[in-house]
C-alpha cells in the first residue's frame, strides 16, 4: 500500500514533500520485506521477534521526531506517521511502535536533561523498548482510582502493585509507571516512575494476555513487590505530576489512534474491492451488482473524510496547535466509523471473511480495541461534550 496516496485516486496528503516522499519509500521497503513477512508467525507467538525493534533503531525508523541530540532523526510528528501508515496500512498490529514513542515524548516533553540523555538514544536504537503502566485490574479510565504506590525510602522508591493490559510488556525495558506517591485521592497524589525493568528485583512480566484481536501484540500482566526503583527516575521535577504529565501528552496519543484507524480502513477498502472484482456469484462479479457499489460507495466516502480530517490534525499537531477536544473528536469518531466500515467490508466477503487466514477477517478483530484504549470512546465524547 502507498502510504502517500492511500489507494484512493491517488489522493495526496497535503504535509507530504519530497523528503518525506523518500523516507516513506524506505519504510515501505522495511516493512514490507522485514515486517510483513514474519507477522502471521509473530500472531501465532504472541509477540514479535526482538531483533526487530534493533532493526528500526537501526534504520532510524524509532523515534523519528525526537531531536537528534537525544538519539532520534530530528523530524516532527509527519516522519511518526509516515511508520504509524506503513505498519497499520498493511494489517500489522503486533509491532507497538506507538506506546514506544509514547513513552519517549513522555521523556522529551517531562523528563530532566539527565533522564533524556539517559533514556532516549536507547529507545531510538531499540535498545529498550518502552511501556506505560497505567491500568490496573480495578482501574482503567479512571487513574485517580489506581493502587500502585511508590514510599519514599531514602534514596529509592518501593514500588508495589500490578498493572493489566500493558502493551509491549513482554519485551519491555523502560516503563513509564503511574503510582500514588501521595496519600490522597486527588491528581497531586499521582506520579510517574520510569522503571528499567532489566535486573531489577521484585519486578515480574505475567502472562501474555489471550485477546480477541491483536494477538501479536504482547499485551501482559505486570508486577512489583517491594520493587526499589531510584529517585532519579520520577518523571519531572517533584512528585505529584503524574496525571498533568499524562494528560499534556493525550493528544499525541489520540491521533496515533486515528491515524492506524484510518490506514486501517484504507486497507480494507483496497482489498474489498479486489475481492469482489475477482468473487463470480449468479456468474458475475461481485463488484457488478449495484449493492457491492453503493456499499462501496459509501465506505470509500467515509473512509476520505476520515483521511482529511486526520490529516489536518496532523498538520496542526505539527505547528503545536492540536487541542484535546480535537484529538478526542479524531480518535472517536475515526474508530467508531473505522469498526462499521470493517463490518461492512466483511460482509461483502460473504463466509471467507469469517475466515482467520483472510486478511479482512483479521482486520475486523484487530479493529475493535481501537474504540477502548487511548481512552474509551465514551470518555471521549465526555471531554468533547465539555467543550460545550
Amino acid at each position: 500500500m502507498d502510504s502517500a496516496n492511500h489507494n484512493l485516486d491517488n489522493y495526496r496528503s497535503p504535509w507530504m514533500d519530497e523528503e518525506l516522499d523518500m523516507l516513506r519509500d524506505s519504510i515501505d521497503r522495511f516493512v514490507e520485506s522485514e515486517m510483513l513477512p514474519h507477522d502471521l508467525r509473530w500472531r501465532e507467538q504472541k509477540y514479535v521477534d526482538r531483533a526487530i525493534w534493533h532493526r528500526a533503531g537501526e534504520l532510524g525508523f524509532l523515534l523519528m521526531d525526537i531531536p537528534e541530540e537525544y538519539g532520534g532523526m530530528g523530524g516532527d510528528f509527519r516522519h511518526e506517521a509516515l511508520l504509524y501508515e506503513a505498519v497499520c496500512g498493511r494489517g500489522i498490529t503486533s509491532f507497538g511502535q506507538g506506546v514506544h514513542s509514547i513513552t519517549a515524548n513522555y521523556l522529551r516533553n517531562h523528563g530532566s536533561e539527565a533522564q533524556k540523555h539517559r533514556w532516549l538514544p536507547k529507545l531510538a536504537s531499540g535498545e529498550l523498548v518502552g511501556a506505560i503502566a497505567m491500568s490496573e485490574p480495578a482501574a482503567g479510565s479512571d487513574l485517580r482510582g489506581i493502587r500502585t504506590r511508590a514510599v519514599r525510602d531514602g534514596g529509592h522508591y518501593i514500588l508495589n502493585g500490578s498493572k493489566i493490559f500493558i502493551t509491549n510488556g513482554y519485551h519491555a525495558g523502560l516503563i513509564a509507571v503511574v503510582a500514588k506517591t501521595g496519600t490522597g485521592q486527588d491528581s497531586q497524589s499521582t506520579s510517574i516512575l520510569m522503571v528499567e525493568t532489566k535486573d531489577l528485583p521484585g519486578f515480574k512480566v505475567g502472562r501474555i494476555l489471550d485477546k480477541i484481536g491483536q494477538p501479536g501484540q504482547d499485551t501482559t500482566e505486570l508486577f512489583f513487590e517491594d520493587a526499589r526503583v531510584p529517585v532519579d527516575c520520577l518523571l519531572g521535577d517533584g512528585e505529584g505530576q503524574g496525571l498533568h504529565q499524562l494528560m499534556a501528552d493525550l493528544p499525541y496519543e489520540r491521533l496515533l489512534v486515528a491515524i492506524c484507524g484510518v490506514a486501517i480502513m484504507e486497507r480494507a477498502l483496497e482489498i474489498t474491492i479486489d475481492y469482489t472484482r475477482h468473487r463470480k456469484a449468479f456468474g458475475a462479479a461481485v463488484l457488478s451488482f449495484q449493492n457491492t457499489r453503493f456499499e462501496l460507495a459509501e465506505i470509500k466516502t467515509i473512509t476520505r473524510v476520515a483521511r482529511t480530517f486526520v490529516d489536518r490534525c496532523i498538520e496542526q499537531l505539527v505547528r503545536g496547535e492540536l487541542d484535546t477536544t480535537t484529538a478526542s473528536m479524531a480518535k472517536y469518531w475515526v474508530t467508531e466509523m473505522q469498526c462499521q466500515m470493517l463490518d461492512r467490508c466483511l460482509q461483502l466477503h460473504g463466509g471467507y471473511g469469517f475466515m482467520k487466514e483472510y486478511e479482512i477477517a483479521r482486520l475486523y478483530t484487530d479493529s475493535r480495541v481501537q474504540r477502548i484504549y487511548a481512552g474509551t470512546n465514551e470518555i471521549m465524547k465526555e471531554i468533547i461534550g465539555r467543550s460545550l
